[in-house]
């Protein structure tokens, strides 16, 4: 299980994985896909969330930035948005996941280069 003692409620009921070597809830279903780290608080967004068949995030109801990394189908790292404010919309046209962590909390992930 994710290892942060103030993780809301509604992220510890959800399965876990590791992305990008990072340990994070799944949204598997539809509301903790629309959800996604919204109306929490950045103590209690914990590691992050994993949005699997995902290629748009929207940042509405943020209360913190988030660092956006947009993957492949094999989980590989094709774009990061750093520094996302609240109300914003972020896609990326190839992505099949994204792994939505609190700004500056994911370390330095970088995307290969083309």
């Amino acid at each position: 299980m994710v290892g942060h003692a103030v993780l809301a409620l509604r992220l510890r009921r959800l399965p876990v994985a590791t992305v990008l070597g990072l340990e994070v809830p799944v949204a598997r279903g539809a509301r903790a896909r629309f959800l996604g780290l919204s109306y929490l608080g950045c103590d209690e967004a914990g590691p992050g969330l994993f949005i699997p068949r995902c290629s748009s995030v929207h940042t509405f109801g943020m209360r913190f930035a988030l660092d956006l990394c947009f993957l492949d189908e094999r989980h590989s790292l094709l774009a990061v948005h750093r520094e996302i404010p609240a109300r914003r919309v972020v896609f990326h046209r190839d992505a099949s996941a994204v792994l939505e962590i609190p700004a500056g909390e994911g370390g330095e992930f970088s995307p290969p280069h083309s």
